[in-house]
């Protein structure tokens, strides 16, 4: 049993930038960061685009920036989270540069880039590899910090709460606390107890619920799913943003590989196989409108064509200039024998982010006393019904800030929990057939892309949950009988995470945003669809 003052669970931006700040701040506290995979695997590495923050004051503003994230929005984003992030962004970036983190120059200054939704150019980035660069400069900060702790390979498992002492704990008991997490160790397969006084979540999304998605195998929602297994609060889970353009591969990757929406930023425009355009018929932005409206679009035009893909055409920009900027994306193209300056690239939309998740307030808190959470497994109410582009980076660098104000004004007060019971594993055996887990993940992903993806209809959704609750079940009957494994943690996770989405779905009596259903094509009265 470990006893740690803060434990945090993920790191990328968000949990590691919270990391780092609270470790500098407050020398004489242990600060414990787990992550499941290496230190360097994080939904922060495959970043792309970059992140948006307003800095060239000369052409933009912070009411420029406020207006366009509330447009993307769709009516949903809470203005003072809004308002909170474009105005506290700037400095947070500034710190990243300070730690050591690369963004691309001009001759003048910052080489910013714009990308869909966005009236300015404000898009900070290093090449097509941001994210990368972000959670490299981050590594080496938290290596010059002795009482900051990584815990490499480590899953956690589920959240402590009052429940682990015997009580009964429903959605409607007040003052949940947690006192820390049960992880697993993946290299020896022991379960230990991190017992904390504060515990903040930054587990990032849970791209891989889909059977298409941008996002790395480690996606698989368990913050999430722990907290809401702890009776937290969630919210707007319905909001799964799908990016308009990843690498079509008929070679089925996972990940699918990103084509950066700074592409069309730079000037690439989407047409048919045929080379036609066709975003005019859907917005008067075209191929730069919200993510909504183009995978929408691209969704659309797929369907009445009968075919795989769209194209994106990047052969009249200048090649010297295209490689310069995206030469991943350049490269990643010609190993498919694409050649982006003569050949159009061929796209289709992939799970990509998570507007809603663990409901937070201004200072990260959850529903869950002495438990934060931050970055994209967190709903702060900044994107509402459709994340704008390059803002999810900026969030997670504001809130890691806010989490660590706040933490560090009570934690003095905050003491360990005795009596926590170690986990008890007692008649579980080691799984004899393992197909029985792969083969639940592959049907889980088969019925969200098939239900619940960028279209939805009620008679879809229920369809999607009939599927799901049988798989429900096959799984909890595992999971009672069966020593713990990381698949089949993730598996159990993630149709947690598929049952929040579609019931969310299935809540909202209207299409706003990325949640679009053709029983209301037309937006109706707003009903919140807060999961209890």
């Amino acid at each position: 049993m470990k006893q740690i003052d803060v434990l945090v669970i993920g790191s990328g931006v968000a949990g590691l930038t919270m990391a780092i700040k609270m470790a500098e701040r407050h020398p004489d506290k242990k600060v414990c960061v787990l992550t499941k995979a290496s230190k360097e695997e994080s939904n922060t590495r495959y970043a792309q685009g970059g992140v948006a923050a307003v800095w060239n004051f000369d052409t933009d503003s912070y009411d420029k920036h406020i207006a366009d994230t509330l447009d993307a929005g769709d009516g949903l984003c809470d203005p003072k989270a809004v308002d909170i992030v474009v105005k506290e962004g700037p400095d947070r970036v500034k710190e990243l540069i300070e730690w050591g983190t690369r963004f691309d120059k001009d001759a003048k200054d910052y080489d910013l880039g714009r990308e869909g939704g966005h009236s300015e150019n404000r898009i900070l980035h290093f090449k097509d590899l941001t994210g990368w660069e972000i959670q490299r400069a981050l590594n080496e900060k938290a290596k010059t910090y002795p009482n900051l702790e990584y815990y490499d390979h480590y899953f956690a498992i589920d959240l402590i709460t009052q429940h682990h002492l015997g009580r009964q704990v429903t959605r409607l008991t007040p003052n949940i606390r947690c006192y820390g997490a049960y992880v697993l160790n993946t290299q020896n397969k022991e379960i230990e107890t991190f017992l904390a006084k504060v515990i903040v979540v930054a587990t990032g999304g849970a791209g891989q619920v889909y059977k298409t998605t941008t996002n790395p195998s480690i996606a698989t929602g368990d913050g999430m799913a722990m907290f809401y297994r702890a009776k937290g609060r969630m919210e707007n889970m319905e909001f799964v943003q799908f990016h308009p353009t990843s690498l079509f591969n008929p070679v089925i990757e996972n990940p699918a590989f990103l084509v950066s929406e700074a592409v069309r930023g730079f000037g690439a425009i989407l047409k048919t196989p045929e080379g036609k355009e066709f975003m005019q018929k859907y917005d008067a932005r075209k191929s730069l409108a919200p993510r909504d409206i183009v995978a929408r679009a691209i969704d659309n035009e797929m369907k009445m064509r009968g075919q795989d893909y769209m194209m994106l055409d990047c052969t009249h920009l200048d090649k010297e200039a295209f490689i310069k900027h995206f030469p991943t994306i350049y490269e990643k193209c010609n190993s498919l024998g694409i050649d982006p300056m003569k050949d159009l690239i061929p796209v289709v939309p992939a799970a990509h982010y998570i507007c809603g998740g663990i409901k937070t307030d201004e200072m990260g808190h959850t529903s869950i006393q002495n438990l934060y959470a931050c970055g994209e497994c967190s709903c702060t109410g900044l994107h509402g019904a459709n994340r704008l582009a390059s803002n999810s980076l900026l969030e997670g660098l504001v809130y890691a800030e806010r989490v660590v104000q706040d933490i560090s004004a009570k934690i003095d007060d905050i003491d360990f929990q005795d009596g926590i019971p170690d986990w008890d594993a007692t008649g579980t055996t080691d799984p004899k057939e393992l197909v029985l887990i792969t083969q639940s993940i592959k049907e889980l992903k088969e019925i969200m892309s098939s239900y619940v993806g960028i279209v939805r209809s009620s008679v879809r959704l229920k369809r999607a949950f009939d599927r799901l609750h049988i798989l429900y079940q096959e799984t909890e009957q595992l999971y009672s009988t069966t020593t713990i494994s990381p698949q089949l943690c993730e598996l159990r996770n993630l149709i947690t995470i598929a049952y929040m989405i579609t019931r969310s779905a299935a809540t909202r009596k209207e299409s706003r945003g990325l949640h679009y259903t053709t029983d209301y094509p037309e937006k109706q009265l707003f009903l919140e669809a807060t999961l209890m």
